[in-house]
């Protein structure tokens, strides 16, 4: 949330370890998204009638006094989850540093049905009846289920006749968020927002596969139920925030600049003994600016504008033609720490491969149908990143485009098969469609990742394609390709010549963090 100027970031902590357990509410403070102050955990487990087993996730809401709110889910020693409230102990310390736990705690409770089955309430809203309405993360029949409750004075809470939105498709739904979004530009929208003509969406994490999705539709603020408009799949094959390691994430309403934010938890591809290894586990992700895409059926995300404040040594590339088979490095920014923005544009699309109806789904042909497989189409062309001076170990991103009835269908793929040597994790590649016409478009993408040593080394490559209508987030461990051994590469292994229309890299200047 942003409070009196300044960005807090309440997040999910074990102040114990680098695994799951004793579950704070870590708190950390920002004025521009980028550097970041650490307080003291906001929340710790500490009421035996509804929090000793941990404070989870959940959410901030400004009242109508201006004054924050916490609501989070805490779990008893039975691991029944209530739904709880938290308020400032200072409201005019604009840092926030104490909370206070309200009284009325627990303030909504679970039916005996879904007893571990209810959690992570979102930010509050106003209806046009006055009362503040909350949606609560649950399953009930095998349904993911988004219940809703009611209240007059945000203390006490009733649920409602009928959840705003249940699936059918789906299991368990974490993290639900909810929010309007503008039909017309980028900017953000007040959760509590009611005019004609404004969608709203509702994105649910799924338990059991730790995958975000989200639909688009209407709101009926009368009947208090959310209708998908028509052709929005409401499963985890449906629209997602993002391709990769993306998950729990979370929006607010930045008040300041009339913009939607969202941030997620990236989690480690490394197990759980080598987390206990390095000390500590879990990222967050940049923080990503979020709108409705123009043609109002998906939404586009872009990192905050503030993340260029980090950029430094800027390098350019004239117009260049990458023939097939080729790769060119990007020289002069630092491969472990850097922001690229390029953009293709493809001469002769004629010979671009069929679509064969058994590849339906974008992340198997991006596995199947690799970086390096020399195809007789167009593509794969992009990116090597974090990549070893003699190209052994790299992360690759990349375009492959294929014909389907007489339609150019673009795939955007992140590739992490030779993403370290000698260390061995989850390498699993993503992919995705990506809506773009290459032929009255540029396929552009942009790349920002982060590399580090910490006895083993660890990264987090976030890849926006398409202006931001497709991301894959993933977690990378080269082992070679490291501080100013890591490099950066753009390629071609199709079998047709593309154009770099546009190419701008920088280095990446550390954040400060205390």
């Amino acid at each position: 949330m942003i409070y009196k100027g300044i960005y807090h970031l309440f997040y999910q902590y074990n102040p114990e370890g680098p695994v799951w357990g004793n579950i704070t509410w870590g708190h950390s403070t920002s004025t521009d998204l980028v550097n970041w102050t650490i307080h003291p955990p906001a929340l710790f487990p500490s009421e035996s009638a509804y929090d000793s087993n941990g404070c989870w996730s959940g959410s901030t809401t400004i009242l109508q006094n201006g004054t924050p709110a916490i609501l989070y889910t805490g779990g008893d020693s039975q691991n029944t989850q209530f739904q709880n409230l938290a308020g400032p102990k200072d409201p005019s310390d604009p840092y926030l540093v104490e909370w206070v736990k309200s009284p009325y705690n627990p303030i909504m409770k679970p039916n005996a049905m879904s007893t571990t089955l209810f959690r992570d309430p979102t930010t509050a809203w106003l209806g046009p009846d006055g009362s503040w309405r909350v949606i609560i993360g649950n399953e009930r029949e095998h349904h993911g289920t988004a219940l809703l409750y009611k209240s007059k004075d945000f203390n006490h809470w009733i649920e409602a006749d009928q959840p705003l939105h249940s699936s059918n498709e789906t299991g368990m739904w974490e993290c639900p968020d909810f929010f309007p979004v503008s039909n017309d530009g980028e900017e953000g929208l007040d959760a509590s927002v009611d005019f004609p003509g404004v969608k709203h969406v509702l994105k649910v994490g799924v338990a059991h596969s730790s995958v975000d999705y989200y639909t688009i539709g209407t709101y009926d603020h009368h009947n208090d139920i959310f209708i998908p408009d028509v052709g929005s799949v409401d499963n985890e094959s449906g629209l997602r925030l993002d391709y990769g390691k993306y998950y729990a994430s979370k929006s607010f309403f930045d008040s300041d600049k009339k913009r939607r934010i969202f941030i997620a938890w990236i989690n480690e591809s490394t197990s759980r003994e080598i987390d206990i290894m390095k000390g500590w586990s879990g990222l967050q992700s940049f923080p990503r600016k979020i709108w409705l895409d123009k043609a109002g059926k998906q939404l586009a995300q872009w990192p905050v504008e503030e993340i260029e404040k980090l950029r430094t040594n800027k390098v350019s590339l004239p117009v260049t033609t990458l023939k097939k088979g080729s790769v060119l490095e990007v020289s002069g920014v630092t491969g472990a720490q850097a922001d690229v923005e390029i953009s293709f544009s493809i001469p002769l699309l004629e010979k671009a491969e069929v679509l064969e109806s058994r590849w339906s789904n974008p992340q198997e042909i991006c596995s199947q149908r690799g970086s390096s497989a020399n195809s007789t189409g167009v593509g794969p062309f992009g990116l090597l990143v974090l990549a070893s001076s003699d190209i052994q170990e790299f992360t690759a991103v990349f375009f492959r485009i294929f014909r389907k009835n007489d339609k150019l269908i673009v795939l955007m793929c992140s590739d992490l098969k030779r993403s370290s040597l000698g260390l061995e994790y989850d390498k699993t590649n993503y992919g995705a469609f990506l809506d773009v016409d290459p032929v009255t478009e540029k396929l552009s993408l942009r790349t920002l990742k982060i590399a580090q040593k910490f006895h083993i080394d660890h990264s987090i490559v976030e890849n926006f394609g398409g202006g931001g209508k497709v991301c894959i987030t993933t977690r990378v461990y080269p082992t070679s390709a490291i501080s100013n051994d890591a490099h950066i590469f753009v390629f071609n292994n199709g079998s047709q010549h593309v154009e770099i229309s546009r190419l701008n890299a920088w280095s990446l200047k550390r954040a400060q963090i205390n």
